[in-house]
């Protein structure tokens, strides 16, 4: 059984504690599949230092030049696409295909960075001053913290790394714990893709234990950070007290809209595949769905007739449409949730039941009907295989009701009315929406993040991301002064 170390400094060491973290199949939970490090705050102090250390070479290297090495790591995680992806699903049990595509996902994502050391770092604007040149420059922030969670173990980490590394800043990493071996083979494609000693360094281990020093140590200049939103509100606290900046991508309650004129069979699909793909554990999963009164019945035939072909199994597996949750905790923190909806009064219209299949944590995809608006299950986000329906009268409440939410990650809205499809793009609380798509889905080009609960700090992705990993440097230049 391999134990995968820190990568601190251009190498691969130990902790300091000498104490490591098993790794088990949440599809066979007696399968142990590796080990990784606990890192201690004497391990992530090191990593800091080292960041700091490589800071004044990294960022004198051209952005061409950064680039190219982001281009090189989609190379190599392309090739190695089938062994990571692999270990992501031992790891937290999405399926294989869904772990591959986000690995050649992750693959797009440096390419479209690699691109990025190719465009403009500023711009020359007009002075009031005859002779005089303006500059507003881009220039790095800094170290960056990077906190990254479990559910995208590919994706989310590499849309951090790489617009941080083109734009000129050295990165400390801390993935979640239940995928620290996936984040080895991650650094390892860095490594091998030529990235200077010191520039990407990853500490695994436990958040409580090290995530306070990512967001206050003295050298860190930037925290950016994917999870939920009791930890993000700690983050944002302890980075603004030691003035950093930060940005946070948290939770979701995310609503599709079906109104009567809707094309039912593409609803009812996208809507089953908006809440269970990926077990339902995506911050942009279909949580809720407000389907006008004529057509709620048959809405709910064709939800319940979707989620019948749904066959659950070991992510490994070929045919299977959907895994276990990650872990035990998840596991009882989603069945706790769908108790609560049944002593709730909600009308448990399919699934609901926890599956005993080599001991693993899988839970039946489950729809609720007849789910009132004050419901548990209709305001909390649950992280799982679980879509609640509620009825409504028209546009009008299905749009009041899905913006009565602490959250505003992502939206959808079903219909074939433009009017009413430019009134909800307009009117819905979300940062991202979707007309007759589901709640989930971004692509590297554009910007991904919510508002309210759901997000704070500049948004993630597309060229949006400069507004964090950069800094503006407004330079006047008098040449010919006298």
């Amino acid at each position: 059984m391999e134990n995968y170390l820190n990568f601190i400094g251009g190498e691969w060491v130990g902790s300091v504690s000498g104490e490591k973290h098993d790794h088990f199949n949440p599809a066979k939970p007696k399968e142990c599949i590796g080990s990784t490090e606990v890192s201690t705050r004497e391990d992530v102090d090191k990593a800091i230092k080292a960041a700091k250390a490589a800071f004044k070479e990294w960022k004198a290297v051209s952005s061409v030049a950064r680039g190219e090495i982001l281009r090189k790591a989609a190379d190599i995680l392309e090739e190695r696409a089938d062994d990571i992806a692999q270990t992501a699903t031992l790891e937290m049990g999405k399926r294989l295909i869904e772990t591959k595509g986000e690995a050649l996902r992750g693959a797009a994502i440096l390419r479209y960075y690699s691109q990025e050391g190719y465009r403009k770092a500023g711009e020359i604007l007009p002075s009031a001053n005859a002779g005089t040149t303006l500059l507003a420059m881009r220039v790095p922030v800094g170290v960056v913290a990077a906190i990254t969670p479990w559910n995208f173990p590919i994706a989310i980490p590499i849309w951090k790394i790489a617009p941080a590394l083109v734009f000129g800043n050295p990165v400390v990493w801390k993935p979640a714990q239940e995928t620290g071996i996936t984040a080895a083979k991650i650094a390892k494609v860095f490594e091998d893709a030529g990235l200077p000693a010191g520039v990407l360094n990853l500490v695994l281990g436990r958040g409580s234990v090290i995530g306070e020093v990512m967001t206050t140590h003295e050298d860190v200049a930037a925290v950016t950070f994917t999870g939920s939103n009791a930890v993000g509100q700690t983050i944002a606290q302890q980075a603004t007290a030691n003035g950093k900046k930060y940005q946070l991508e948290l939770g979701g309650k995310n609503p599709a809209v079906v109104l009567a004129d809707a094309n039912l069979d593409l609803a009812a699909r996208l809507v089953v595949e908006g809440a269970m793909k990926q077990t339902g554990q995506r911050c942009t999963a279909t949580s809720r769905a407000y389907v006008e009164a004529s057509v709620y019945d048959q809405f709910i035939e064709k939800v319940i007739e979707q989620t019948k072909q749904i066959k659950i199994g070991d992510g490994l597996q070929e045919g299977i449409t959907m895994g276990p949750v990650a872990s035990k905790k998840q596991f009882d923190t989603v069945t706790g949730y769908i108790q609560k909806g049944k002593e709730e009064g909600a009308t448990l219209l399919y699934g609901g039941d926890a599956l005993d299949i080599d001991g693993g944590y899988y839970i039946e995809p489950t729809v609720f009907g007849n789910v009132t608006h004050d419901m548990t299950i209709a305001k909390e986000e649950i992280f799982g295989p679980v879509v609640a329906v509620m009825k409504v009268a028209d546009y009008e409440e299905a749009l009041e009701k899905a913006n009565d939410t602490i959250y505003g990650l992502s939206a959808a809205i079903f219909t074939k009315n433009l009017e009413k499809a430019f009134h909800f793009i307009e009117n819905s609380e979300v940062g991202m929406v979707q007309i007759n798509g589901e709640t989930g889905g971004a692509e590297p080009q554009a910007p991904f993040g919510g508002t309210k609960a759901s997000g704070q700090g500049p948004k993630e992705q597309g060229q949006a991301a400069a507004e964090f990993f950069t800094t503006n440097k407004t330079v006047t230049l008098n040449p010919f002064a006298k």
